[in-house]
């Protein structure tokens, strides 16, 4: 399921579009200014963001070149400024389209559609095997090898790396990590993930500080290609 982060201080142009984004399958958070948005996209992973200009405390442009920093995410940028200037500027900055307000809420939805799709074929074919120096991990096969030694890990820990992996170089929370790999219903807290990072590391030998704690906030696997 791809996740939209919608960011506009308007509550009602958010409900509108959750509520049409959500109809289509998308999962959906919401930011009522840029600096919460630059905030959320340090702690989490976003398919696209649709990024309203004129927003108290940082405004939609500003916005835009921080989280560009963070990841490389398709954006959409909403505006009640149609001005050629405007959009030419967002270009410039990397956004993927630009929708003049009112619009249409299934106009838009089929923009992200189109942005999405586009960035998908745009994306390097993903491989079952990725390897960091020499940490190799074989998806399909559920492995993990070290400077070529076959390493044991538990089914959570595997998890918990290859999710790691996955979101490399992305800040992840605790309580994301939690519910995203041991699910919404889980009773345990914060040690749980802790206890786990503990003993992947030790599990990794000489390539544990890949695995990054970031304090207050959680981990994030590391490795620059």
């Amino acid at each position: 399921m791809y996740k939209l982060l919608i960011v506009d201080d308007e509550p009602k142009i958010r409900e509108v579009i959750r509520e049409y984004a959500e109809f289509n399958g998308y999962e959906v958070e919401e930011a009522g200014d840029g600096m919460s948005a630059v905030g959320m996209c340090k702690l989490n992973h976003y398919d696209l963001v649709i990024l309203d200009i004129m927003m108290p405390k940082l405004d939609g442009f500003s916005a835009c070149k921080e989280i560009k920093k963070i990841q490389d995410v398709p954006i959409i940028m909403l505006s009640a400024r149609g001005e050629e200037y405007d959009k030419l500027f967002g270009f410039e900055l990397g956004i993927d389209d630009y929708i003049v307000k009112p619009f249409s809420p299934k106009e838009l939805m089929a923009r992200i559609n189109v942005v999405i799709q586009r960035r998908n074929a745009s994306a390097p074919p993903k491989t079952d095997v990725v390897t960091f120096g020499g940490l190799e991990i074989n998806k399909a096969a559920r492995t993990v090898s070290v400077d070529g030694t076959r390493v044991e890990l538990t089914p959570k820990e595997y998890e918990l790396l290859f999710y790691l992996i996955e979101n490399r170089n992305i800040a992840l929370s605790r309580d994301k990590l939690l519910s995203d790999i041991w699910g919404y219903d889980f009773f345990g807290d914060d040690r749980t993930i802790d206890t786990h990072i503990k003993n992947l590391r030790n599990n990794l030998g000489p390539y544990r500080d890949y695995i990054v704690t970031l304090r207050g906030v959680g981990y994030k696997f590391e490795f620059e290609d």
